[in-house]
């Protein structure tokens, strides 16, 4: 609805990208290279897994678009005008309706499972695998512990920063209609050809991705 509001959009991601770290990265302090050379073998099915996930998010945001579901608002109240960006259901983005409105107010905090759900899937693939093997050159299960807190907190703050900057363009754009709909129609554009470029690196060995 705003663009400060998605620091709790972020901030959701950021926990379901910290949560299977934590578990994950515990266990490796705890058994070390055995745990980790057995994930090293099925990291490759989470990529394939994130690449899956972006095609659809990608296909999802394209289909409202062309069903003319996701939409912008411009209204005036007494905190000033507002402009918000939304699907017809509200509560697919867990939006609080009764939280006040503004580009400059944060709002109530709220959870987003399917922001979540998608940081989970993140933190499982190649980022994981990143972070994941130096704990078992750590020097104590201790500082493995407090890097995993400090890694999952900057995650958290980052993701949600990142997530406010994103929502600049729509808010920026006000009421804008045209506009709003070609960057949202840029971005699942992208999603979706990111999502086929790994998905084909990944199960016909082609070489796409540049990084």
């Amino acid at each position: 609805r705003n663009a400060w509001r998605g620091i709790w959009v972020g901030a959701s991601w950021g926990l379901g990208h910290t949560a299977p770290l934590l578990v994950l990265g515990i266990v490796i302090l705890a058994f070390k290279d055995l745990v980790l050379d057995q994930y090293a073998v099925v990291a490759p099915v989470f990529e394939f897994g994130v690449g899956l996930m972006l095609v659809y998010l990608g296909a999802q945001v394209l289909w409202n678009l062309r069903r003319g579901r996701l939409h912008v608002h411009d209204h005036s109240r007494e905190n000033g005008p507002h402009v918000h960006i939304h699907t017809s259901h509200d509560s697919a983005l867990g939006a609080d309706s009764e939280s006040p409105h503004g580009f400059w107010h944060i709002g109530k905090p709220f959870f987003r499972v399917k922001s979540f759900s998608i940081g989970v899937v993140h933190g499982l693939a190649g980022s994981a695998a990143i972070m994941l093997v130096l704990l078992p050159h750590l020097s104590s299960i201790w500082v493995g512990l407090g890097y995993l807190l400090l890694f999952g907190a900057g995650t958290i703050l980052s993701m949600a920063a990142v997530t406010v900057l994103l929502g600049v363009p729509f808010a920026a754009l006000g009421g804008m209609q045209r506009a709003n709909r070609a960057v949202a129609g840029v971005a699942g554009v992208s999603s979706g050809l990111l999502g086929a470029v790994l998905l084909s690196d990944l199960a016909l060995g082609t070489s796409l991705m540049p990084f």
